[in-house]
């Protein structure tokens, strides 16, 4: 009986456009507006048509536009995959919040031992990172079991919402609590410090000394703290850290041993440094206070503290599938990606398999991408075509960032530049593939850059949008597949495996797209 023979498949690039969503509407549109001629060839000479990136599709509430987390993770499960955003707000809509038992014994407890609670997070209704409705819910909670010192440590938003606008919420805060009748405010920071993802520990650092030491700008008032701020110029997200006083013009508190600390953050690549120097262990042996620690989702495995919602993790992915065909998946992108392409495309989770490797190209700590709006596309790209060069096979998933990182400054013209930048680098990716004889898949995890001037009496940068997103399927073999229409970026996993023949696991419920 003659050896069995391992099926010659060609190699794939997997290209995720961030941001890069399809509308016929010029007005505000990065997409549209940009000189794009390696994606106009592809969407002319190839197989193409949009899917749906949003909403109940691919995991989200119905109405809800789309995200980075989850559309990377319906594009990595091929199924409809609840990020812990959706997690969250469903169980506050629901009740099951005030229920949760991680959080319901925290309060508890605390309250039992007369002990401080603290809530962190960033004070915001974007969405993004956290939800006021969040912080609404655990002073609701700390108020149910008794607790009479409830101190909120506010990081300051003015990049997902509005900029200048943290009096305003700072105001909206005061009110609820006044109605809910717990909480005060205790702390102030932007979140240039208090949610740094660069390892720019100084500015950890300082946020670290405000919770601990009391150590920043003295004020009476949070309110006329920050108005003060911005008349020296001085935007929501750069406010060095603030200490909110008492009438005996002591802190009105401090994070000391026995206390309970709830982190209210549903993301975790930006509060994962400041867990870390609070509320970790430092190996050096550095004196930190005795506290207890509540996580609102997972930030990090190695943390090991308790997590009020659990990410729900998926087995049956296409990481999953394309190690047991014994097919090597390279996934490559930049610092504020990296998460996206790995623990969400992984569905939720943070091991890695034999067969895949990740490359990640270190976004500089000092970007500015008013400057430089291409980021580190270009890097990516010369990464992803030597290293098809290199191994000639095996699955490369690509995550070009730059434009929606951009449009999330709400810059229309530097946006438009960045989606001119990203073309010209998803043109030398799809060359190089289609030349060494393999196959492009193109698309979006969710659109943005192409409803930039959406709500024009905001100053609001532009959110991300419930628009469809691009699907090409780019190579030298493939003119004569017809794509389907009606589906969505639970389908593309499918289609990556069909491409392969390989059979997709029995989780996935996206099928192909041709």
């Amino acid at each position: 009986m003659s050896p069995k023979k391992t099926p010659i498949r060609p190699p794939i690039a997997l290209i995720i456009l961030d941001g890069w969503g399809s509308s016929t509407e010029m007005h505000g549109n990065a997409v549209l507006q940009a000189h794009t001629p390696y994606f106009d060839a592809l969407r002319t000479k190839f197989p193409s048509t949009e899917i749906v990136s949003c909403g109940r599709a691919i995991g989200q509430e119905k109405g809800s536009a789309g995200s980075p987390e989850a559309g990377h993770l319906a594009l990595g499960t091929g199924r409809p995959a609840q990020a812990e955003v959706s997690i969250v707000e469903k169980a506050l809509r629901s009740g099951k919040f005030a229920k949760n038992r991680v959080l319901k014994a925290a309060l508890e407890s605390a309250a039992q031992r007369k002990a401080s609670v603290h809530l962190i997070g960033l004070l915001s209704d974007g969405g993004v990172h956290s939800s006021t409705n969040t912080l609404f819910g655990l002073l609701r909670m700390a108020k149910a079991v008794g607790l009479s010192d409830v101190n909120i440590h506010a990081i300051l938003d003015g990049v997902d919402v509005p900029p200048r606008t943290a009096d305003v919420y700072i105001e909206a805060v005061e009110i609820k609590m006044a109605e809910i009748g717990a909480g005060r405010i205790a702390t102030l920071c932007g979140r240039y410090f208090g949610m740094d993802s660069r390892e720019n520990w100084e500015r950890t650092a300082r946020v670290y000394t405000m919770l601990v030491h009391a150590e920043g700008e003295r004020s009476h008032d949070a309110v006329t703290s920050v108005r003060n701020a911005f008349l020296r110029g001085i935007a929501d997200e750069f406010i060095a850290p603030i200490v909110i006083e008492g009438p005996d013009h002591e802190p009105l508190t401090r994070v000391k041993n026995g206390d309970l600390v709830i982190y209210f953050n549903h993301r975790p690549e930006t509060t994962r440094q400041l867990v870390r120097s609070l509320s970790v262990p430092d190996s050096t042996g550095a004196q930190k206070p005795l506290i207890e620690t509540i996580c609102l989702t997972e930030y990090d495995a190695s943390f090991e503290l308790p997590i009020a919602f659990p990410s729900e993790e998926s087995v049956g992915t296409l990481t999953d599938a394309l190690s047991a065909a014994d097919i090597v998946n390279v996934k490559i992108t930049q610092t504020e990606r990296f998460p996206h392409l790995s623990y969400f495309f992984n569905g939720a989770r943070e091991s890695q398999s034999a067969r895949e490797q990740n490359i990640l190209m270190p976004t500089p700590k000092n970007e500015t991408l008013d400057l430089t709006p291409e980021s580190q596309s270009f890097k990516i790209a010369d990464r992803a075509i030597s290293g098809l060069e290199a191994r000639g096979s095996g699955v490369f998933v690509v995550n070009l960032p730059a434009a929606t990182l951009v449009a999330e400054r709400g810059n229309l013209e530097k946006t438009i530049e960045a989606v001119q930048f990203v073309d010209t680098c998803l043109g030398g990716v799809c060359d190089a593939m289609i030349n060494a004889g393999g196959i492009a898949v193109v698309t979006a995890s969710h659109g943005r850059c192409e409803q930039m001037l959406a709500q024009e009496d905001s100053d609001a940068p532009p959110r991300n949008s419930t628009n469809r997103v691009p699907l090409i399927v780019a190579g030298q073999d493939v003119a004569g597949l017809t794509l389907r229409s009606g589906g969505s970026l639970v389908d593309v996993a499918p289609t990556v495996l069909s491409l392969l023949s390989v059979g997709k696991p029995a989780e996935m419920t996206g099928s192909p797209l041709f």
